[in-house]
């Protein structure tokens, strides 16, 4: 802040002169005002002059409501003696339309292919996720009763309800987005909407490759894997690819299999004939009719399932999914919130604790070792890019520890000029115990993706 003097009466004091970029922030701030109140005050007016259908494709009344939304506009305009350039008035009408048939404010940002989530924290923080990476936008509600106004927009067609006495909703938007919502007194700060939007088009394994996730070593492995009936675990962190990931290994599933999927909120897209998907079910308004996941893997086997996909294993539902790889349902899959391959076994363990079974921890382990072949352990880097950081195989049982052996790790050497991560996936030139297992279903890997080629870290052999 710079600072010059100046004489009123002869009397000469120094105040503080705004930096341009301090008044050109007050004049966008002002102009953004302007904007939303002509806004709202047109929402007024068309709302009172027309009457909606249900049917929100009904594209002859949305041109009968835009035309309307334009002729108010200069309406208000000519009224007030206002004067707004072209762009700006298109804005309004904009905002007016999203007001109307989208979600206020965030409707931009769902139709925008580069955001994967947009992150709504009360009224005035609207911030978005784009390649990896978390950003302030500049949009932002009026105050808490818009946002609860387009959250109830939201969650009022899929039949929920959000209030004090139920102030939780998870839910998924018509495109199959997954959404969050958490209002006050729960969050403090206002109103809060979480949305990980939905892949139109699914990646590919190419995809995955070409953004570093994994090498064309790796991917022979993995798919070969799943089409020789390993059972695997994806482990991740938060915002680790997980789902990602466990979408395309579920496309290399032979086609004449039959699959049952279980999800909390349906986002697997997999693309065979034989498919049946499941997703789990909250509580009604008189808090009854839930089915957890549990109630589904357990109805799973009852489906006669040649693969069973369970979309995350979050509680008791893990010692149903171990039985059922146990019991014949070979090449199932599931991910697991964890940041390494030993860290998902000790979840794993606390969770089929949750399960109501009083089962001592070698029993457990026991149970791991024999259902679980392969750990997949992904991550997010600092530079937004997700990664395998390590393809871990479960060896077996020494005493009471479940010993592990890594097949593949990410080594990261640093950072390049834009901050990007520089690193490589490398064989520990370690082959694992299930190649005969895959060679039974017809796969044969070659020896050369196993060979190790530089590895001076310390020995992959690992204890649980």
């Amino acid at each position: 802040m710079a600072f010059g003097t100046f004489g009123v009466n002869g009397i000469k004091k120094t105040e503080p002169i705004k930096d341009e970029k301090d008044s050109t922030m007050e004049l966008l701030a002002k102009k953004k005002k302007e904007l939303d109140d002509l806004s709202f005050e047109v929402l007024g007016n068309v709302i009172d002059q027309i009457t909606l259908s249900t049917d929100s494709s009904d594209m002859i009344q949305k041109r009968t409501v835009q035309d309307k939304v334009n002729e108010t506009v200069n309406n208000i305009l000519f009224e007030t003696k206002r004067h707004l350039s072209l762009g700006d008035k298109q804005r309004v009408c904009n905002s007016v339309m999203d007001e109307i048939y989208g979600y206020g404010p965030i409707t931009t940002l769902l139709n925008d292919p580069t955001v994967t989530e947009v992150m709504v924290n009360g009224p005035k923080n609207i911030f978005v996720e784009r390649g990896g990476k978390i950003t302030k936008t500049e949009h932002s509600f009026r105050d808490d009763r818009h946002v609860m106004h387009i959250i109830d927009k939201i969650i009022s067609p899929l039949g929920r309800r959000v209030d004090e006495s139920s102030p939780l909703v998870d839910a998924r938007l018509p495109d199959g987005s997954r959404v969050n919502i958490i209002i006050p007194p729960l969050s403090i700060k206002g109103p809060s909407i979480t949305i990980r939007k939905f892949s139109v088009d699914p990646y590919t394994l190419e995809d995955l490759i070409s953004f570093g996730t994994l090498n064309a070593d790796m991917a022979k492995l993995l798919r070969a894997s799943v089409r020789g009936r390993v059972n695997v675990l994806v482990s991740g962190g938060t915002g680790s690819g997980k789902t990602t990931l466990l979408n395309v290994l579920s496309g290399f599933i032979p086609n004449d299999e039959r699959i049952v999927t279980v999800e909390d909120a349906a986002e697997l897209q997999l693309q065979q004939e034989h498919v049946v998907t499941l997703e789990a079910r909250p509580a009604n308004i008189e808090g009854k009719g839930r089915i957890t996941i549990r109630d589904l893997v357990v109805n799973t086997l009852r489906m006669r399932p040649d693969r069973i996909v369970v979309g995350e294993v979050r509680s008791g539902e893990a010692l149903d999914m171990l039985q059922a790889m146990n019991t014949g349902h070979d090449g199932s899959l599931t991910t697991i919130h964890a940041n390494t391959p030993r860290d998902s076994l000790a979840r794993l363990e606390t969770m089929v604790m949750m399960s109501g079974m009083e089962l001592p921890s070698r029993a457990i382990r026991e149970q791991v070792t024999s259902a679980i072949n392969l750990i997949v352990q992904v991550a997010r880097f600092t530079d937004g890019t997700r990664k395998i950081t390590k393809i871990t195989e479960i060896v077996g049982m020494e005493s009471d520890t479940i010993t592990l052996q890594d097949i593949y790790v990410f080594r990261q050497d640093g950072f390049n000029e834009r901050g990007g991560v520089i690193g490589k996936h490398i064989p520990t030139g370690i082959v694992p115990n299930f190649l005969e297992k895959i060679k039974a279903h017809g796969d044969n890997i070659p020896a050369s993706v196993f060979k190790t080629v530089d590895l001076s870290a310390e020995s992959s052999q690992r204890r649980y």
